[in-house]
């Protein structure tokens, strides 16, 4: 086993890497950029080096300064994690000549692997099955347009040494093609510095299963079950699962047969995972990922075995800790990953400080974490702040205690996907396990409904405000009492609630919990019990209910009732209702980030729907577009320009 080593990444990861180095004994040295300098994985580490600016190609990609690092340290291998440098055959070469271990496979098995097109190659002889497609070295233009039109419409365009939805386009018309080859070729380049792409068939609702995989250097190869990660939003995981809900005996068998298969096709050695997409009766090797997975902890939920252990201990020469049929699954695992992100914004990334964060402290959930109360979510990398994994006997239970864990949850500073993974967690087709992969971006509303506010969580929402505004009564002495006393008749107390862009004003009587609510000529009795850590009763009228209430600022609280989640917003008694004026035509940023193209000039006329400048923000590209016809009078940026949240982009006559 190694004394000491190095980990070339950061946050959750990092962190989750130092946790199982500190158990074992090895000491950990942490890299990080300038913007990283606070964060909590530089915290956790027995030493850290600050390796250059917040730009990731600055500072995470810089080869030989982490090297540097790791000789000036004393570090005899490096962690990769995931992300970042972890399947660059490249920096896998730049180690071993450097004397030091890679704590993954080797530089040739990662070049294979991590071209989706050379991967193919050595699939078909090895039995396994492929997706009609093309992945040639002809990239010319002409030649991909030819082979579109020979594998048919609809197709996937995808970065041949890509991963992560990055370089991935959806094309269903011959007409589409050349504007989406262009674009998933940009974004490829950017992401992975290659450009080249490959073509497949693309199946409409197909559920993504992978299978774990490991690997010795003594010819042991094993797997250790499947994930179900169909659960996606722009072919970005959200919610994975293992064991997979609902397939079928002998489709699982052939499955893990044809991973372990795919592993020792290309002397395989780590941990690894071979993705499938499962279409019926029929799975089709999607790509193998040369790395631990986000969604690692699910299978070490479900076999009791830490992964990163046995990554330590195959690159450190030894054997494999367990034979196939020594490794056994139990029960069911869920995680769920929070992200900073505004679901209410088509899920643009959102960043900030996290200026509260409150996750479970529960023995049945289990938090991985790269960001504390204090932190800044940047957006020069990826803006997931935790994920959430469960583990029960049943996958029922599971579904329920991560439900439960989710409400549980709370984060104020940056917009989060929590209450999307509540309704997510909570919709028929994940109850069911029949989710595949398309179905977030083609049916939003069938996994998270456009529901009014319930009038539970109107009311929880007052009667808390109410309580809070009550200073505990000395002797129960009654002038103390907050509960609009006067001579004659009580006055009541006046409430300006604001969600999801709708207001109501509620007239309140009453003190300690117990009040009548009246909301435009309808009376509501209500009684609201602190149960502890976020928990209350709630009695509305002859109904009770227990639900959850989050509050960081005195004037904005999260109600969880009914496996939703509601943001309310209380307004001072005199605030003016902010006015709701027709589009100005001023076009802001809807996310901190850099300009990558402009494609409008002054003067120009602009179409409905148009594409007018193209940015780039947390690995992702979003398209501005026009909302309405007009002309383009005035830009405010240009290619290469740095904005923030906000920022005015151009203006449209």
């Amino acid at each position: 086993m190694f004394s000491k080593i190095l980990i070339a990444n950061r946050g959750e990861i990092a962190c989750r890497i130092i946790a199982t180095c500190r158990r074992l004994g090895v000491q950990t040295i942490a890299v990080y950029s300038e913007a990283d300098a606070d964060a909590r994985h530089v915290r956790l580490a027995d030493t850290a080096t600050c390796i250059g600016p917040a730009a990731a190609s600055e500072s995470y990609l810089r080869v030989e300064r982490i090297l540097a690092v790791a000789r000036e340290r004393g570090a005899e291998a490096i962690h990769p994690g995931y992300g970042f440098l972890s399947e660059n055959a490249d920096f896998a070469r730049a180690v071993e000549a450097a004397g030091l271990v890679l704590i993954g496979p080797s530089a040739e098995t990662m070049e294979i692997m991590g071209s989706k097109a050379a991967a193919k190659s050595r699939m078909e002889p090895a039995g396994v099955p492929l997706i009609p497609g093309y992945h040639g070295a002809d990239q010319s233009e002409s030649a991909l347009s030819r082979e579109a039109d020979r594998v048919g419409f609809p197709l996937m365009l995808k970065a041949a040494s890509g991963g992560g939805g990055k370089g991935m386009r959806v094309v269903r018309s011959e007409k589409e093609f050349a504007d989406a080859l262009q674009a998933a070729r940009r974004e490829a380049a950017g992401a992975f510095g290659d450009e080249r792409m490959i073509l497949e068939r693309y199946l409409e609702r197909p559920r993504h299963i992978e299978a774990q995989v490991f690997a010795d250097a003594h010819g042991q190869t094993v797997h250790l079950f499947e994930r179900d990660c169909s659960s996606q939003r722009r072919h970005q995981k959200i919610i994975e699962e293992a064991p997979a809900p609902a397939l079928p005996s002998r489709i699982r068998a052939d499955l893990l047969a044809a991973a372990v298969r795919a592993a020792q096709a290309v002397d395989y050695r780590g941990a690894g995972t071979v993705e499938f997409l499962v279409d019926g009766e029929d799975f089709f090797f999607l790509e193998m990922n040369t790395r631990l997975q986000v969604e690692h902890p699910v299978t070490e939920m479900i076999t009791g075995l830490d992964l990163v252990e046995w990554q330590l201990r195959v690159a450190a020469g030894e054997p494999l800790p367990l034979a196939q049929e020594q490794i056994h699954s139990r029960g069911h695992a869920m995680e769920a990953r929070i992200y900073a992100e505004d679901p209410a914004r088509g899920f643009v990334p959102s960043s900030g400080r996290v200026r509260h964060l409150t996750l479970p402290a529960d023995p049945n959930v289990r938090v991985d974490s790269g960001v504390e109360v204090g932190d800044t979510v940047s957006m020069h990398y990826d803006p997931m702040i935790a994920k959430l994994i469960v583990h029960a006997d049943s996958r029922d239970v599971c579904r329920a205690r991560l439900q439960d864990a989710l409400a549980a949850s709370f984060i104020a500073g940056p917009a989060t996907n929590l209450g999307f993974l509540q309704a997510l967690a909570a919709s028929d087709d994940f109850a069911r396990g029949s989710v595949d992969t398309g179905l977030l971006d083609r049916d939003p509303a069938a996994v998270n409904p456009a529901l009014d506010l319930p009038i539970e969580s109107l009311a929880a929402a007052a009667a808390y405000w109410l309580l809070m505004q009550e200073p505990v009564a000395k002797e129960s002495c009654p002038w103390d009492r907050c509960d609009g006393w006067r001579l004659g008749e009580n006055a009541p107390r006046s409430l300006d609630i604001e969600c999801d862009n709708q207001r109501w004003r509620v007239e309140a009587y009453g003190h300690a919990g117990d009040y009548r609510l009246d909301l435009d000529g309808t009376a509501w009795k209500a009684r609201l019990e602190p149960l502890g850590h976020s928990r209350f009763r709630l009695a509305v009228d002859d109904h009770s209910h227990q639900l959850r209430i989050h509050s960081h600022e005195d004037a904005r609280l999260d109600v969880c009732f009914d496996q939703r989640r509601w943001t309310l917003t209380r307004h001072a008694r005199f605030e003016q209702a902010e006015a709701l004026g027709s589009n100005d035509g001023r076009l802001l940023a809807p996310m901190p980030g850099r300009i990558l193209e402009i494609r409008a000039s002054e003067g120009t006329p602009v179409q409905e729907g148009e594409t007018l400048l193209i940015m780039e923000a947390m690995k992702m590209e979003l398209a501005i577009k026009a909302p309405f016809d007009g002309r383009v009078e005035e830009l405010a940026v240009e290619p290469g320009s740095l904005v923030e949240a906000d920022a005015w982009l151009l203006t449209i006559a």
